[in-house]
C-alpha cells in the first residue's frame, strides 16, 4: 500500500528556553487523510512541538514545511492562512459572547460593511451540525458545559476548512457519547483527505482512532510507528522509558485498607452543607489518614461540594466542623489558615500563575499567609523548593523556570508542591491527574496514597472512576448535583456499583 501525500514535514526541531531544551532534533510527517497521534510523558515535547508547528514558537534549529514549501509562521495566524487550524487542550473561548460568536470570530460573514449577522449564525448552526451539536447558536456559550464549549472549539477550528487539524487533547471533557461524536467528525475529515494530529493520554482512544503513531521522551524523537504494528505495552515502554512495571502498578495496586486507615473524629465534616443553584444540602466526614474519593458524571456536582469543604464558596444551608468545632470559612485563605487546602481542576485560571518561576508559584501561598512586607527567608525557600522538586519529581529540575514553559503534568505537581508546602491536615484535589500521562499519573496516586499513610485526609476528585476506587477508602457518589450515596470501598466494589448508585441511588 502507497505511502499517503504529506502535508507537513517537521525536520530537526529543536526549541530551547531559558535554561531548557525543550526539543531536540524532533521530526514528524503529517499526511493527507491519516489520523496521526503524538504520545509521550509530560514534559516530552508535545505542546512545544505543536506550538512550533502554529507558529507560537520559533524552533532554534531545523525546518517546517508544507506541500514541501519550506515554511516560517509568525504566528497562529500564518499558520491557519496555510490551512493548519489547532483546538488546544485549555478551552480559549469568551463566555460572554454567543455560541455563534464564539464559532465565527474573526471569520463573520458581511454584507457590505456590516456582519451579516443572520448569515453568520446559520453557518455557525451547519458547523454545529457536523458535530451534532444541537444547541441554540444565539446563546450565551457560558450558560453551557465545559464539554459543549469543547465541541465549540472544534468547530471554530473547522470554519477555515482546515488541511490539517490539531487536536491537543480534545476529549478530556467529554463523555463517552460525546467522544464517539467527536470520533465520527474525525474520521469523516480524514476521509474527506485531512491531515489529523491526535494528542491524547487516553490510550484506548488513541488505539481506536489512530492510524499512526510519533512518540516522543524528554524533547528528543522516539520513532514513528503505525497504530496496528505497536502493541500497547511496548507503547507504554516507549512512552516512559523505563520498565513496564509504572503501568503494572496502576492496574494491579491494591486498594486501601479500610479498617486501619481512618482516626474516630473525622477532621472535617459537613452537616446538611449545600448552596443554592449549586449542590443540594449533603452530609460527608473526612477523617485523618483516610482518602475519601467523589465520584459521578460531568456536571453532577463534585466541584461545587469540594468548594463549599474549602471555603471558595460560600454555604446558604447547614454547617462545617473542624475538629468537632463548627466554622465558617469566607475564603480558601481562610480555609487554609485552619490546614485545608484546596488544589482546584482549572489550574490555568485558578492556580498556577504562568509568569512566575517554578520556585516562586511553590511558595507563593507560604509568602502570601506570611504577607508581603515580610519575606520568606531565601535559604528556607530553597529548601522548600529543591524538597518537593526531587520528591515529585518535578522536570525540568530548575525553579527559575517559567511555570508556563513547562508541560500540563509538571505544572500540576508544581502546584501540588504548592500546597503540600503548607503542610496541610486537608487536602482536597479536583482533577489532579487530568490530562496527564501514564508515568505522572502513577506518581501522583502513590503519592496520594502515602499522604494518607502518614495521616492527612484528602478528599479526591476524578473522572475515571477505576481512579476514585483505586485510592478511596470511601466513595460518595454525586448526580445532579446531590450526594446520592455513599459506598465503603472494597476489593467487592467495582465500577458497576457506582454507576448503578449514579443510575439508580437516592439523596442521602
Amino acid at each position: 500500500m502507497a505511502e499517503a501525500t504529506a502535508v507537513v514535514e517537521m525536520r530537526g526541531i529543536t526549541v530551547e528556553f531559558p535554561g531548557v531544551r525543550a526539543l531536540d532534533g524532533v521530526d514528524l510527517t503529517l499526511r493527507r487523510g491519516e489520523v496521526h497521534a503524538l504520545l509521550g510523558e509530560n514534559g516530552a515535547g508535545k505542546s512545544t512541538l505543536i506550538k512550533t508547528l502554529t507558529g507560537v514558537h520559533q524552533p532554534t534549529a531545523g525546518f517546517v514545511t508544507v506541500d514541501g514549501e519550506p515554511v516560517a509562521f509568525g504566528g497562529p495566524g500564518d499558520a491557519q492562512s496555510a490551512g493548519v487550524s489547532t483546538v488546544f487542550q485549555e478551552v480559549n473561548l469568551c463566555e460572554n459572547l454567543s455560541v455563534a460568536e464564539n464559532v465565527m470570530l474573526g471569520h463573520e460573514l458581511r454584507r457590505a460593511r456590516s456582519v451579516d449577522w443572520r448569515a453568520t449564525r446559520r453557518r455557525a448552526q451547519e458547523l454545529l451540525a457536523r458535530l451534532d451539536v444541537h444547541i441554540d447558536p444565539t446563546s450565551s456559550l457560558g450558560a453551557h458545559s465545559l464539554a459543549v464549549q469543547q465541541l465549540v472549539a472544534i468547530c471554530r477550528s473547522l470554519v477555515v476548512e482546515p488541511r490539517v487539524l490539531v487536536l491537543d487533547e480534545p476529549t478530556s471533557s467529554l463523555d463517552s457519547e460525546e467522544v464517539e461524536r467527536l470520533f465520527g467528525v474525525v474520521r469523516r475529515l480524514r476521509d474527506d483527505g485531512v491531515a489529523i494530529l491526535f494528542v491524547s493520554h487516553f490510550l484506548e482512544q488513541v488505539y481506536a482512532i489512530s492510524d499512526r503513531m510519533t512518540v516522543l521522551r524528554n524533547g528528543r524523537l522516539v520513532g514513528e510507528f503505525r497504530t496496528v504494528e505497536l502493541p500497547r505495552r511496548e507503547l507504554v515502554h516507549h512512552m516512559i522509558g523505563r520498565s513496564i512495571e509504572v503501568l503494572e502498578q496502576i492496574e494491579e495496586a491494591p486498594r486501601p485498607d479500610v479498617g486501619t486507615s481512618a482516626a474516630e473524629q473525622p477532621v472535617v465534616e459537613a452537616v446538611a452543607l449545600g448552596r443554592k443553584g449549586a449542590i443540594q444540602p449533603f452530609d460527608l466526614e473526612v477523617h485523618a489518614g483516610e482518602v475519601v474519593g467523589l465520584a459521578g458524571l460531568l456536571g453532577s456536582g463534585r466541584t461545587e461540594l469540594a468548594r463549599l469543604l474549602t471555603g471558595a464558596d460560600r454555604p446558604d444551608t447547614g454547617r462545617l466542623r473542624v475538629d468537632g468545632r463548627n466554622v465558617r470559612f469566607g475564603t480558601p485563605r481562610a480555609a487554609l489558615r485552619r490546614k485545608i487546602a484546596y488544589s482546584s481542576e482549572d489550574r490555568k485560571a485558578e492556580g498556577l500563575v504562568g509568569d512566575l518561576t517554578v520556585r516562586e508559584n511553590i511558595v507563593l501561598a507560604l509568602q502570601a499567609d506570611r504577607g508581603w512586607a515580610r519575606r520568606l527567608p531565601g535559604r528556607l525557600v530553597d529548601e522548600i523548593v529543591e524538597r518537593y522538586v526531587a520528591t515529585l519529581g518535578i522536570r525540568p529540575a530548575n525553579p527559575d523556570a517559567l511555570v508556563r514553559n513547562l508541560s500540563g503534568g509538571n505544572q500540576q505537581k508544581v502546584l501540588l508542591a504548592r500546597w503540600l508546602a503548607t503542610a496541610p491536615r486537608v487536602l482536597v484535589l479536583d482533577e489532579p491527574t487530568r490530562g496527564i500521562d501514564v508515568g505522572a499519573k502513577a506518581e501522583i496516586q502513590r503519592l496520594v496514597a502515602d499522604l494518607a499513610a502518614h495521616g492527612m485526609a484528602v478528599v479526591f476528585i476524578s473522572a475515571e472512576l477505576e481512579e476514585v476506587l483505586r485510592l478511596s477508602h470511601r466513595v460518595a457518589v454525586l448526580r445532579d448535583r446531590a450526594k446520592v450515596g455513599e459506598l465503603v470501598n472494597s476489593d467487592d466494589v467495582g465500577i458497576d456499583d457506582v454507576v448503578d448508585l449514579i443510575a439508580s441511588g437516592e439523596v442521602s
